[in-house]
């Protein structure tokens, strides 16, 4: 007879074991593990030979055999590391199903044994599903630091942009997809009954057999209830908070303690969703699993654990909890009180004021680096344009991206082969929209003569393609002559170049563009700032920029999401396709952290 198995009642038998080993890995992972990984990389790149990675050099790090046989060692402790999580929860879950109560040592222990199997020949290519099938998913059922890996923004945008590249994108993820369905119970074979990687990928494929789309709509429920619980929970307790403000109009003790107690009820819902999202994601898999195995009549094999019930805590430690509960109220409801009493305030202005850069100009609404792109940027509150440079057969600087003039323009010919007066009438706005038909490609002087009028700074970047004749000089002269060295900056994504630009001149200021930018790029000193791809910002690099002197430039950010990342990390210039987004987002900025959100809503609360 089929036994009944919820989600909920695989979480709740064991809820205590669960949250407080999710507690005890989230806090390892990013006190301990994560920075230990980090470091361990950064060995990895100074053991090969590297000060700093970009994308000029990147490839030749990758390919050396020293960089391959490290980084396949470093991802199967990444692995046995994620594994150890993963096996917990379902250890956990599997004696909850069992109906037996587990300690966070025992399963802990059995756990790291189970991790082990790793290490053997067989099983190192779980190393694959553990670290990058399931975080390029995004399917909310990875472990711990892997499940925030993700593609880089500008190479989705290129994706997305493309076709050809759309339709192969997706026909990847559909595959992927049809892989993890077809693995899904792998790690369980694998941690339960103690297969190999390949018996337990067999086991799983045979299991899901003719379930796949069922498994994948149950997956997507648990996932969606879950979001709509977070949801109800945050949206009720703002919603009862701006209802109070009603109630309590004059500022009292009982105000200040109802506000803080619904602000950490907030709090701690926060909290208790984020540590169990991964416990209800193998929850949701575990019972598909037991249903499968019940239905196909498989024997279910189990963790064998004494059935001891967990330890009671000892009143010392139940009068510990009380008191840190009491003294966290007190504090809370004291801080609110002097919040509304207008006598603490907290200060979220950055040291940095962040601009933006209209990417290619205003490129959403009109075609990219045009006349039209750049009055739309200057129109829409852009602190600085980015346009890109070539140079003409016949020496002439023109604005546009790629080499080949057909994307933009239609005609396939390359932009060195050909003269000014070949360009010069050619239909540069169709390629967007009918309507900007009389858009042609400009002269990088008449762009500097646009900005110096009005007064708008440009991000001028470079794109030599090897048939170029004083490149770097043809452009300095059209900056010197209008004398707007202090209104723009040189960026390039070559090097070369901006050494080439240093030889002949020390005013203007030069940036390296990197895709990549890793470890000590201080060295870089042709570079007097740096632009790097968004996925490569982090706190640290942007404190050893500021510290250097230094600003860095992020591209190309185009979300919310991104945007609010960046002020975070404290960037000096957001490079973005959507100036109004941009601007709107920094100019009513709230800061993500939730003490912060806190006060400013209770500020505001005061104010209205």
């Amino acid at each position: 007879m089929e036994k009944k198995t919820k989600v909920k009642g695989l979480i709740k038998y064991n809820l205590k074991t669960l949250i407080g080993f999710e507690i005890i890995y989230k806090l390892l992972t990013g006190i301990i593990f994560v920075p230990l990984f980090l470091k361990i990389f950064n060995l990895i790149v100074k053991v090969t030979g590297y000060d700093y990675l970009t994308f000029e050099n990147v490839i030749s790090f990758l390919i050396n055999p020293l960089t391959i046989i490290m980084i396949l060692i470093l991802l199967i402790f990444m692995t046995f590391y994620t594994l150890i999580d993963i096996s917990t929860v379902i250890i956990i879950l599997d004696c909850s199903y069992q109906k037996k109560k587990v300690s966070i040592k025992e399963a802990f222990i059995i756990a790291i044994n189970k991790a082990f199997k790793v290490f053997k020949k067989k099983n190192f290519l779980i190393t694959f599903m553990i670290i990058f099938l399931i975080p390029f998913l995004h399917s909310g059922i990875s472990a711990g630091f892997i499940s925030s890996i993700s593609i880089p923004e500008f190479i989705m945008d290129y994706i997305t942009h493309n076709t050809l590249l759309s339709i192969l994108y997706l026909i990847l993820v559909v595959f992927l997809i049809f892989i993890l369905l077809k693995w899904l119970y792998t790690t369980h074979y694998f941690i339960l009954e103690d297969k190999t990687f390949k018996e337990a990928r067999l086991s799983s494929s045979k299991l899901s057999n003719k379930h796949k789309i069922k498994d994948l709509v149950s997956i997507a429920i648990t996932q969606l209830v879950l979001g709509i619980t977070y949801f109800i929970f945050i949206v009720g307790g703002i919603t009862l908070l701006v209802l109070l403000s009603k109630v309590f109009k004059n500022i009292n003790i009982l105000g200040s303690i109802t506000y803080t107690i619904i602000w950490l009820f907030i709090a701690v819902i926060f909290v208790i969703l984020t540590l169990l999202s991964t416990p209800i994601s193998y929850g949701c898999i575990s019972v598909l699993y037991y249903k499968h195995k019940e239905k196909n009549n498989e024997e279910i094999k189990h963790i064998k654990i004494d059935n001891k019930e967990i330890k009671k805590s000892n009143k010392g430690f139940k009068i510990f909890k009380y008191v840190m509960g009491v003294l966290v109220l007190i504090s809370c409801t004291l801080m609110t009180y002097l919040v509304l009493k207008g006598e603490f305030k907290v200060n979220v202005d950055y040291e940095r004021v962040l601009e933006v850069t209209a990417h290619r100009g205003a490129s959403i609404m009109y075609p990219e680096n045009t006349m039209s792109a750049f009055v739309g940027a200057k129109e829409m509150g852009a602190d600085w344009i980015e346009l890109d440079v070539q140079q003409t057969k016949d020496r002439k600087i023109i604005v546009l991206h790629d080499t080949n003039l057909k994307r933009t323009t239609g005609v396939n010919k390359n932009t060195w082969e050909t003269t000014y007066d070949e360009i010069k009438d050619l239909d540069a706005g169709s390629f967007l929209d009918e309507k900007f038909s009389y858009e042609r490609i400009p002269l990088f002087e008449d762009v500097v003569k646009f900005a110096k009028e009005n007064n708008i700074k440009l991000n001028i970047e470079l794109k030599p393609t090897g048939n170029e004749v004083d490149f770097e000089k043809d452009v300095i002269d059209i900056i010197n002559k209008y004398s707007f060295q202090d209104m723009c900056v040189i960026t390039s994504q070559v090097y070369e170049v901006l050494e080439n630009v240093k030889n002949y001149s020390t005013v203007v200021k030069t940036v390296y563009v990197m895709s990549l930018a890793y470890g000590d790029i201080m060295q870089l000193d042709a570079a007097d700032n740096f632009s790097i791809e968004a996925s490569s910002a982090t706190k640290v690099l942007v404190n050893n920029v500021h510290k250097a002197g230094k600003e860095l430039y992020v591209w190309t950010i185009n979300t919310k999401e991104n945007i609010d990342k960046m002020i975070d990390l404290n960037v000096d210039n957001i490079i973005t396709d959507n100036i109004t987004l941009a601007k709107d987002i920094i100019n009513n900025r709230q800061p993500n952290n939730l003490i912060a959100r806190y006060i400013n809503f209770m500020n505001d609360l005061v104010k209205g």
